[in-house]
């Protein structure tokens, strides 16, 4: 569900309040639920707020490459052995992306 609000907000070209979140991803979630998950994502500082009326209004603070990096970070932090985890994720990377990762370490920007 956080995905699919943070989809609608990166497809706004500006702030959205809760109620205009649902109106572009539609009835499937009640705007009390829309309302939770962005208040979620606020407290995870995936995305800022600013009054608008009563309520709020929600901008992402990162695109979805920033978020996905994020995440990665996250998951690396939560273990002692990095070095495993590390290698185990370059070993499954394809040859395409372990040259782009290769690329990247070396400086070359794509």
């Amino acid at each position: 569900m956080e995905s699919t609000v943070l989809a609608a907000l990166w497809a706004a070209d500006a702030p959205l309040t809760p109620g205009q979140v649902q109106g572009v991803i539609g009835a499937a979630l009640a705007r009390t639920t829309v309302t939770t998950i962005l208040t979620r994502l606020y407290e995870k500082g995936t995305v800022s707020r600013t009054r608008s009326g009563r309520g709020f209004a929600y901008t992402p603070t990162e695109d979805a490459p920033g978020l996905t990096a994020r995440r990665m970070h996250s998951e690396l932090r939560k273990v002692e052995d990095r070095s495993t985890v590390l290698a185990r994720f370059v070993s499954q990377l394809t040859d395409e992306d372990e040259q782009l990762l290769r690329g990247l370490l070396d400086g070359d920007a794509p």
